[in-house]
């Protein structure tokens, strides 16, 4: 069973970035699907962006268009979630998962995603 592990998250100013990165262990990611998503407190998890087997296919929620980049490293094992100019809303527990049953594309939808990392913090302030 592939065991996933976020790591990258920390303190930023807005206007500032961060690099999430997602590891797995147990298993590879490089067929499947990965979704990065995210939870702020009181609110809903949320997609946020996912990337195809390939990496040819790629989606981003409109909040994050323009900012944000996912990537992946098949070699390496890795996901990652380039963040750029970083506003106070964007802070949430920032999660990964995979999607093993998808043979194209991706998605933002969290019910297609089966496995899930534990999280990484990610907080913008002054």
């Amino acid at each position: 069973q592939v065991q996933l592990l976020e790591s990258g998250g920390g303190l930023v100013q807005p206007g500032g970035s961060l690099r999430l990165s997602c590891a797995a262990s147990g298993g590879t990611l490089d067929a499947k699907a990965i979704g990065w998503f995210r939870q702020a407190p009181g609110k809903e998890r949320e997609g946020v962006s996912c990337i195809s087997r390939s990496a040819a296919g790629r989606d981003y929620a409109d909040s994050v268009k323009g900012r944000f980049i996912i990537s992946r490293d098949n070699a390496k094992n890795t996901v990652y979630l380039q963040m750029n100019s970083l506003k106070p809303e964007d802070t949430a527990v920032y999660y990964c998962a995979t999607d093993t049953r998808r043979a194209y594309g991706c998605s933002l939808a969290i019910n297609v995603y089966d496995y899930w990392g534990q999280g990484a913090q990610v907080t913008v302030s002054s």
